[in-house]
């Protein structure tokens, strides 16, 4: 190849992609899933299925539905969310995108501008900072706890911004297992977040892709579901709870809201093979696999505890998730994770850094995120011993003798 692309790539273009070597053995970063927990035999029956029934549909862009979305998906994500959220939704309601990544852009996309302000939870989805930078727009963290994020922060927050004469784009939040703490806000505090937005008369933006994940306990109603102002965009995904490969999830929002972001959604429509297969095997099969999957996840969940108390002992400090496939560890202030990471890399172990994870880059350098959802169980074993002793190896930490069963 002799022509040169260099002085014609655009000058804001921050780095380049490298060939893909596949995924290394121990493979601990993305939202993977479990492998064995994908029901292909049933996916491919749905498929003949539904293709057999309706396959000149896909003559026409939209499948003769129109471009939000096939709709008896669409009717299953309304139906479904008002069953286990309480989330009450019409199918005109819903917009299904590719991913929920793609529901994060449409947000940004109508709503955020240069110069702009959004407020996000302090450990957050990469994702988001990400796209906020690209968007020319600032971002505020707001700690969260085990209650999920801390309403009387953002209470502060605001009104320290109003003050200012700044009114925030929205509030991004992950409310039911947080990614990447693994908490579950509170009912109080979804009122009170809602109470605290309305005051300030700021939008919230409610990512809930990993709320089929929830292993124990009854799942939260939506924040949307408590709200009757409108006040809430709901995007949620079958990324986590079937497969992340698929690439389908969904904003559900008032029509002022989905009528400008059809505006913005340039991609012709999302997949619709895959739209109409989640359909027809979703329909008859979505309350039995993810029941399957979350005891599946909680069990590899188990493994890696196990084995970051015996490899890590007192010197791993974390909060244990209620659902999903992450767990987010913090170190001592003596481990840099963003060398950690380099390191393990270069011997065959992906962990994310926290820095990546974090609204403040500096806050989460000593943390790290950890997905147990991908790996076998022996690999997750061997991984996290490995990882502690390189570890040991570059800062001395964890000290053999301290680790300790922390009961």
């Amino acid at each position: 190849m002799d022509f040169d692309y260099t002085p014609l790539f655009r000058k804001d273009l921050t780095g380049q992609a490298t060939p893909w070597a596949g995924f290394p053995k121990y493979n601990f970063v993305g939202g993977h899933n479990d492998p064995d927990s994908i029901p292909a035999a049933d996916l491919a029956e749905a498929a003949k299925q539904v293709l057999l029934r309706e396959g000149q549909n896909l003559a026409t862009y939209g499948m003769r539905y129109g471009p939000q979305g096939y709709l008896p998906l669409r009717d299953f994500i309304a139906g479904k969310i008002q069953q286990v959220a309480g989330l009450t939704s019409h199918a005109d309601q819903v917009l299904v995108t590719s991913g929920s990544l793609q529901a994060i852009d449409l947000v940004n996309a109508i709503l955020v501008e240069p110069g702009d302000t959004v407020i996000v939870e302090a450990a957050t989805y990469a994702g988001v900072p990400a796209r906020l930078r690209r968007c020319g727009a600032k971002w505020i963290g707001i700690d969260v706890d085990d209650d999920g994020l801390c309403t009387d922060e953002l209470e502060r927050t605001l009104e320290s911004l109003r003050q200012r004469g700044i009114r925030p784009k929205y509030i991004y939040t992950i409310p039911t297992i947080q990614n990447p703490t693994g908490t579950v806000m509170s009912v109080a505090r979804r009122r009170a977040l809602l109470r605290i937005a309305g005051a300030y008369n700021v939008p919230i933006f409610e990512d809930d892709c990993y709320a089929d994940l929830l292993w124990d306990g009854e799942r939260p109603p939506a924040i949307r579901a408590l709200d009757d102002s409108g006040r809430v965009i709901y995007c949620g995904s079958f990324s986590k709870s079937l497969a992340p490969a698929l690439r389908v999830g969904y904003v559900i929002a008032d029509w002022t809201v989905l009528s400008r972001m059809l505006t913005v959604k340039f991609d012709g429509g999302t997949g619709a093979i895959e739209q109409m297969v989640l359909a027809e095997y979703l329909t008859a099969h979505f309350d039995d696999h993810v029941s399957r999957l979350r005891g599946r996840l909680k069990e590899k969940c188990a493994v890696m505890v196990e084995a970051l108390e015996k490899h890590f002992g007192v010197t791993a400090d974390y909060r244990m998730p209620r659902g999903g496939i992450f767990i987010w560890v913090a170190l001592p202030e003596a481990v840099d994770t963003n060398r950690l990471v380099k390191v393990a890399a270069s011997e065959g172990i992906a962990v994310n850094p926290g820095a990546d994870w974090s609204a403040d880059p500096n806050t989460g350098r000593h943390s790290i995120r950890l997905c147990f959802g991908n790996a076998p169980i022996e690999t997750i074993r061997e991984g996290v011993a490995r990882l502690a002793d390189i570890c040991h190896r570059e800062f001395g930490l964890p000290a053999r003798s301290a680790n300790v069963d922390r009961g």
